[in-house]
């Protein structure tokens, strides 16, 4: 069994497509379903169902692929201890967040590579649910999400960053925009765009109506934080924003901030790592990172101007 047959089992793991896999790969279609058809024979087991198109795993293969993600886990970790060793690391950091963390990602992003130059930063837009999963398929070396909300599964490390606070963003003419806060049952009366239910971020806005009697019907809903505030930049719609927004979109034209009531309940967004034993070298450089980097007052800061610029 070769490192090479298990990174195309992956990648059709990824992919669930034998042409885009073998592109994915670089090598031909053939040559990648013949180097699974060897794994197959040396393990004994079939591993994929093979009928017109790829037709999924075995129950074997399922468990293949876990195996196969694990290895190949094992096989960069060991490369990265090594390049360590030599003086600094290397490879790709894959870090899964939230959208509604994406746009404070660049605070620990941007003092990772003052660090670590030499390492490649891949960030993708995921759902929590989904980067949970792809923490455990080892598709992921860190996620930013809510490390105090929906399950996050048994074998995962946490590591608060901030605790979200919200704001109301509405036009500057709305009735709520020059109270100094705004309450979630008068906010709900008012035309909302606001992510879509998949967003844990949205379930938790839900669950804070639902705390002072009230449901709420956007008038619009996304699945991206950008696609919100090009929509509210219209003054047709108002938002509720987490306050790490700020950073990156600042308040719109004709638009104002107002701090909602602090909800029931407040959640805090955070690093959520693989439990694994030895620790990759790339997680724990994120790690020490984010001890050096103080997310919270950061924020905090961000959030005193935009307020005392309101004021």
């Amino acid at each position: 069994m070769l490192l090479r047959q298990l990174e195309y089992l992956s990648a059709l793991a990824r992919e669930r497509h034998f042409a885009r896999a073998a592109a994915a790969c670089h090598v031909s279609q053939p040559a990648l379903s013949a180097a699974i058809r060897r794994l197959e024979s040396d393990l004994g087991v079939q591993i994929v169902r093979r009928e017109r198109r790829f037709g999924g795993f075995t129950p074997e293969g399922e468990r293949v692929v876990v195996w196969a993600h694990r290895m190949l886990a094992d096989q960069d970790a060991m490369r990265q201890d090594l390049d360590r060793m030599a003086g600094g690391l290397t490879g790709k950091l894959r870090i899964g967040a939230i959208p509604t963390a994406l746009t404070a990602a660049p605070l620990l992003t941007a003092p990772f590579s003052d660090q670590h130059g030499r390492v490649r930063i891949s960030i993708e837009s995921l759902s929590s649910r989904e980067i949970v999963r792809k923490l455990a398929e080892y598709e992921l070396d860190v996620g930013m999400t809510y490390v105090d909300g929906e399950g996050l599964g048994g074998s995962v490390r946490t590591v608060p960053l901030y605790r979200e606070r919200y704001l109301l963003l509405t036009p500057e003419d709305s009735p709520i925009a020059e109270r100094s806060s705004a309450p979630w049952d008068d906010v709900a009366t008012l035309p909302l765009c606001l992510l879509s239910p998949v967003m844990e971020n949205r379930r938790i806005l839900d669950r804070a109506f639902a705390a002072v009697g009230v449901a709420v019907e956007p008038m619009l809903e996304a699945d991206a934080v950008s696609v919100l505030y090009a929509h509210v930049a219209t003054h047709r719609w108002s938002t509720i924003i987490a306050h790490a927004w700020l950073h990156l979109f600042g308040v719109p034209d004709g638009m104002r901030i107002v701090p909602m009531v602090a909800p029931a309940q407040s959640h805090r967004i955070g690093l959520v790592l693989p439990d694994r034993v030895p620790e990759p070298m790339l997680a724990r450089a994120v790690l020490d990172v984010a001890a050096q980097v103080d997310l919270r007052a950061e924020l905090d800061e961000l959030l005193r101007r935009h307020v005392r610029s309101r004021s």
